[in-house]
């Protein structure tokens, strides 16, 4: 049985951006990240050994997201491999990565760039 292991609005501070500005001074991150996972044995035996440890997942994002890239296509790139390599199991899954304060003058929630695959 496949199922769904999500972080949903996980907010990082990092220095992603094109503009020198934005990798001096940084911004503030939002991310989901959806991945899909056998969960049988996590479901049937109560046992974290199981099933896929989402705090091991958001320490993966941390250690991605700690280096700075100009595009947010290349962090979502980076995040999928890491993630994928980290955990073999995942079959698919989708990551939405959002810049909360992009550098254009126009009132906006953010900007994002998401994947699924």
């Amino acid at each position: 049985m496949k199922g769904t292991i999500e972080v949903n609005g996980l907010r990082l501070f990092a220095r992603h951006g094109v503009y020198e500005e934005e990798r001096v001074n940084g911004n503030t991150f939002e991310l989901s990240v959806h991945l899909v996972y056998p969960i049988e044995k996590g479901m049937m035996n109560d046992d974290l050994d199981g099933t896929l440890n989402y705090a091991e997942v958001v320490e993966v994002v941390r250690e991605v997201m700690a280096y700075p890239s100009q595009l947010l296509e290349h962090v979502v790139w980076r995040l999928h491999r890491a993630l994928t390599d980290r955990f073999p199991d995942i079959e698919g899954g989708m990551i939405r990565l959002t810049k909360l304060n992009p550098p254009i003058p126009a009132e906006m929630d953010g900007v994002a760039v998401r994947i699924e695959w």
